[in-house]
């Protein structure tokens, strides 16, 4: 009785791909900041004016 066995090789992990999935999360930290950011001096801003500020949400990326 002969038993065979396959041997494959291990899946090489995607570096490339990790590392673009990590710039598109960290680009959509920085325009969910920016978004606040801008809201915020906005808001400011109309308070300063005296007219009552409006708040919009930051608008979705996908």
């Amino acid at each position: 009785m002969h038993l065979s066995i396959e041997i494959r090789p291990l899946a090489k992990p995607n570096y490339s791909f990790e590392k673009r999935q990590r710039e598109i999360a960290k680009k959509k930290q920085q325009d969910e900041k920016e978004a606040r950011k801008r809201q915020a001096k906005e808001a400011a801003k109309a308070e300063a004016d005296g007219s009552p500020a409006v708040a919009t949400p930051p608008s979705q990326h996908d």
